[in-house]
């Protein structure tokens, strides 16, 4: 089965992403970050940045501060727990201090805006994590800071792609009364202040699921998406695009995509040994 005949799709192998190992952290870019910079890898769209981070037991980011991004933490496996200069999550395990401990499925999300600092910390006793961080550059500068968290099953994600972010109600020209409502296009995902969706499907091996460009987002525009294979099953996942058998992925790999339109549908079939997580961001 072929589809999106007109797109083009250009593979962005795992060897050609940054890496660095700290001890602590062992991270991968897909996009220039930190001291790793490539020019044919600096943005897609409004996508700025995806690391794939691994970060062992009683480790992790220490308290920092972030501007004018939405930034997103997509955890597949371990613990990770969440602080913040705005608001407390939750108590849990007596801690005196507020918190928000992340496991699988969790999406915890931040709007950098007029500026905020927040820690990222492993605190389980022996097990490494192993989670995405993506950057999206929003639609304007000096918003007001929010967090939103959500968790989002896998027996959905075994049934089709679900949509995990969708474009705040409004727009860009947003309300005083919209941005406080944060009320998503689509029902039952994380407002994000980006022309911009992201979703995620665990696909069984000779499944096929089919993503749908633009979902959410602004009619007739054309679309850029970009799917990210993680590396969860030791090298066993593998994934083809568009039914083109010059556009099949690897644990860890990459795919840009462009030459398409809101509407279109992406074939993504599981090729592999093993079970296949896979994630997309759907961008203008």
């Amino acid at each position: 089965m072929n589809s999106l005949k007109n797109a083009a799709i250009s593979l962005h192998r795992s060897a050609a992403r940054g890496h660095s190992d700290h001890g602590w952290l062992n991270t991968y870019h897909s996009f220039s970050f930190a001291d790793w910079h490539n020019p044919d890898f600096a943005q897609f769209g409004a996508l700025r940045v995806l690391n794939e981070d691994r970060v062992k037991a009683q480790s992790g980011f220490p308290t920092h501060r972030h501007r004018d991004f939405e930034i997103f933490s997509y955890v597949m496996s371990g613990q990770l727990t969440h602080r913040d200069s705005v608001t407390g999550k939750s108590k849990q395990g007596g801690n005196t201090d507020d918190f928000y401990r992340m496991q699988r499925g969790d999406v915890q999300f931040t709007t950098g805006g007029s500026g905020i600092a927040h820690s990222e910390m492993n605190e389980h006793p022996s097990e490494t994590v192993h989670f995405l961080q993506i950057w999206v550059m929003p639609w304007k500068k000096g918003l007001t800071p929010r967090y939103h968290t959500r968790h989002f099953d896998d027996a959905a994600k075994k049934e089709g792609f679900v949509t995990i972010l969708s474009p705040l109600k409004g727009g860009e020209g947003a309300s005083a009364e919209q941005e406080a409502a944060a009320e998503p296009t689509q029902a039952g995902t994380i407002p994000i202040h980006a022309d911009v969706t992201m979703g995620a499907a665990l696909i069984a091996p000779k499944g096929a699921f089919a993503w749908k460009v633009g979902g959410g987002c602004t009619e007739g525009r054309a679309r850029k998406v970009f799917v990210h294979l993680p590396m969860t099953k030791g090298g066993k996942a593998r994934i083809r695009l568009a039914g083109r058998a010059g556009a099949e992925l690897d644990e860890g790999d990459g795919a840009f995509i462009e030459g398409v339109s809101t509407g279109d549908e992406l074939l993504v079939e599981s090729i592999g040994e093993a079970e296949a997580e896979v994630v997309v961001v759907d961008t203008a």
